[in-house]
């Protein structure tokens, strides 16, 4: 099996390095360049104990994988977990902007049966709100 994880900061990161450490063939994908530049050479963009040596030993297993390709990732995962930032806005309601943008790329790729999973802190409701986002876009 295969997944993609949109988003590697802690949660998206340590998702998927956890799901290459079981086995799972995994591409975390991120619009930042540089920071998949970096994490394709090694240097981790956040501190969590154990992490780095994780992250090596599943790279080299060619278990896990980093892009900034979008569509790459989600033409070949059959699970997509958005795991992007939800800011506060200034009047402290979530900023959705990144989990949508995330949900329109995976809709915009989609080219079969995917599960889409959301990792990111959002509202209730949010679940559906994705579903009818990706429905309206295919």
């Amino acid at each position: 099996m295969h997944i993609a994880v949109i988003g590697t900061g802690y949660v998206g990161l340590v998702t998927g390095a956890c799901f290459a450490e079981f086995g799972v063939d995994v591409t975390c994908v991120d619009v930042d360049g540089e920071k998949i530049d970096r994490l394709l050479s090694g240097v981790m963009p956040i501190y969590e104990p154990g992490l780095e040596q994780l992250v090596a030993k599943n790279v080299q297993a060619g278990r896990l994988h980093f892009t900034t390709d979008v569509r790459q990732a989600v033409e070949h995962a059959l699970v997509i977990f958005l795991a992007v930032g939800t800011p506060p806005k200034p009047d402290g309601s979530p900023d959705m902007s990144y989990v949508e943008a995330a949900a329109a790329s995976v809709a915009d790729y989609m080219n079969d049966y995917k599960v889409v999973v959301t990792k990111s802190t959002v509202p209730i409701g949010t679940g559906e709100r994705i579903r009818r986002l990706i429905s309206e876009r295919k």
